[in-house]
């Protein structure tokens, strides 16, 4: 059986698979705070039809799962969804990344279900600047959710923090030292034009070395930590404060692009494969439903059309791009 490898050597063995574009927040750089469209339930993949993907993903290699959103935790009965995915041959890991405010009561559930371990998505340690980045919700909820994981064992935890200059980048040294008391893993994220190359965009962005600066400033050792990362660390430039539990991460996808290995895909949560999450370009699963070829057929026309890199730097600095950048919002790929 063909696996998965691109023109470039790459090859794929993870699948991140939206399951709805909707959230119960509004955080600043994903979507507006008012005026989005979200989908007809209709235009959704079902459960029948993430599965059956899945099946044929597998046998081209795909491993490892991914279940995002928007707001994941919001489609109903995600936990069934789960244990179907858990079942597959071939499926060795499921992840979920999530914003946290629905995961304590469904923890348990999910990890029962067969969910490995998440990634919870935490810009802020500060109650009223919490409300200011993501519009609604409340953050003491987020972090039950980071405490109901740790209990039904969905580790290691990572927190996802996508960095604003300017807005929370004075919270370095807080998410640091979080790292070095706590066996958490957090992880610096740098703010990405998906969907809206704007004036907030630029204004806001930040490149990582900025956090290293902090850590020396604190005074910190801190060693690499690439060879004891946790499991599916993926594009993350690891490190440790020296003496301390958990690890802290660096995502730079502009200030150091990872392209270079990238085994990753993307499947929408309204049934279109995507090759790259930068690009505009989609392959729609839908009419090959039911038709295990066909989707197979989808995925290797992926590895025929993705391209070298994203090209965001270019896109910082000004730059012409050599392909047409999507524009669907994060929320609606799938982050």
């Amino acid at each position: 059986m063909r696996e998965l490898i691109d023109r470039y050597g790459r090859k794929h063995t993870y699948l991140r698979i939206s399951v709805t574009d909707r959230c119960n927040l509004r955080c600043l750089y994903c979507m507006p705070e008012e005026g989005m469209t979200f989908m007809e339930q209709s235009k959704l993949l079902s459960y029948d039809d993430i599965v059956e993907v899945v099946k044929t993903a597998a046998e081209l290699g795909i491993s490892k799962l991914r279940i995002t959103g928007g707001e994941p935790l919001v489609r109903p009965n995600l936990d069934l969804l789960i244990g179907r995915l858990s079942a597959v041959n071939g499926i060795r890991e499921i992840a979920l990344t999530t914003n946290g405010l629905l995961l304590a009561k469904q923890a348990q559930k999910l990890r029962d279900a067969g969910l490995n371990r998440v990634n919870i998505s935490l810009d802020t340690l500060d109650p009223a600047r919490f409300r200011f980045i993501a519009r609604r919700g409340e953050l003491q909820r987020v972090m039950e959710g980071v405490e109901a994981a740790a209990e039904a064992g969905l580790g290691p935890i990572k927190l996802n923090c996508v960095l604003l200059k300017g807005i929370n980048e004075d919270e370095i040294a807080a998410f640091l030292r979080m790292s070095y008391e706590r066996p958490l893993h957090i992880r610096f994220i740098e703010y990405m034009p998906i969907g809206h190359d704007d004036a907030g965009w630029r204004n806001h962005y930040l490149p990582l070395s900025r956090v290293l600066e902090v850590a020396k400033a604190q005074g910190h050792a801190i060693d690499a930590a690439d060879a004891e990362a946790p499991q599916g660390s993926g594009p993350s430039e690891n490190w440790r404060i020296r003496g301390g539990i958990g690890t802290f991460g660096l995502i730079h996808p502009i200030s150091e692009h990872f392209c270079k290995s990238c085994n990753r895909l993307r499947l929408t949560a309204d049934g279109n494969i995507k090759p790259c999450l930068y690009w505009m370009d989609e392959l729609n699963v839908r009419p090959a439903l039911g038709d295990r070829d066909e989707i197979r057929r989808l995925f290797l026309r992926a590895m025929d059309i993705k391209p070298e890199n994203h090209e965001m730097a270019a896109l910082l600095a000004g730059e012409a791009q050599s392909h047409v950048p999507t524009e669907r919002r994060m929320s609606q790929i799938g982050g």
